[in-house]
């Protein structure tokens, strides 16, 4: 599967960025999110490249792309993959994203809706459906704690390293309903990935830099909607958010929206439940 993409750099918005690429034809770029890799999406990158030129990043500061000290806000995290479309000779592109990768494309989306073709969003809230249901939801500021334990300094990186990753390790096994989503292999590659120097804490200073910007990004988000036709999938047994993060969202958007649940799956969704995943992509997308 591996031979047929291919790894390649990228000098975008001041850093020096790693991504694989597949396939002919428009641009389609994927974002990863916590504590993740562009290998997050191996399992769409062959089925998307039969119709799509595919790019997958190492998203700032994780992995092969360079970890500066700054940029973990969202304006720079956008202006990141505005930067890199613009690399690749694309005026638009279709983006799905995983995670916080969703937390960046929902912003994309309201920053530089002028690069977004369609939007497809994976066990991701909408930016200001979370903040609301982290101001009103006891059970969901439960699921949150680890937003809140990122605050904090140091700690929170020693205590993901300690052992070999075993933290770390433990909680994307754990938080798996379907167990065969990680092979032994898998969490080989992301231990690697975690041992980079600095990529651990530059994944949790998204975290960081999304607290400290939170009052304004409140009112950018109400103030705006998506224009872009829009997929979510979504795994229904989300160890970290709430299923009521998936209702109501047609309030934020001007365009198509289309909401697949997947049940008995959980958060890494896209790993999880690959053929399912791929199936709902197909048909978004028209590819067969």
């Amino acid at each position: 599967m591996s031979d047929s993409w291919t790894h390649n750099y990228a000098n975008v918005n001041g850093i020096r960025m790693h991504y694989v690429a597949q396939g002919e034809g428009p641009l389609v770029v994927l974002l990863h999110g916590f504590p993740e890799f562009w290998y997050s999406w191996r399992h769409q990158i062959p089925f998307l490249a039969k119709k799509y030129r595919v790019i997958a990043p190492d998203m700032r500061g994780y992995n092969e792309t360079d970890k500066p000290k700054s940029g973990y806000d969202v304006d720079t995290l956008a202006e990141d993959i505005v930067c890199l479309i613009r690399h690749l000779g694309a005026e638009k592109a279709i983006v799905m994203a995983h995670d916080w990768g969703g937390g960046v494309a929902y912003h994309l989306a309201y920053r530089n809706p002028e690069v977004l073709d369609k939007l497809v969003i994976m066990n991701a809230p909408h930016p200001f459906h979370l903040m609301k249901a982290l101001r009103s939801s006891g059970a969901q500021r439960r699921k949150s704690w680890y937003m809140f334990f990122f605050q904090l300094p140091f700690l929170p990186e020693m205590s993901l390293k300690a052992n070999n990753f075993y933290v770390a390790k433990r909680i994307m096994s754990r938080s798996t309903v379907r167990k065969e989503a990680f092979t032994k292999e898998d969490i080989e590659k992301y231990e690697e990935a975690w041992g980079k120097p600095g990529a651990l804490n530059r994944g949790i200073n998204y975290y960081r830099m999304a607290f400290r910007k939170g009052t304004g990004l409140w009112r950018f988000y109400q103030s705006r909607k998506i224009q872009a036709p829009t997929l979510i999938i979504w795994g229904e047994n989300d160890a970290f958010l709430g299923m009521e993060l998936t209702r109501d969202l047609e309030q934020y958007s001007t365009s198509s929206l289309v909401i697949k649940h997947i049940p008995k799956c959980g958060h890494w969704v896209q790993q999880e439940a690959p053929e399912e995943v791929n199936k709902y992509l197909g048909e978004f997308l028209g590819i067969k």
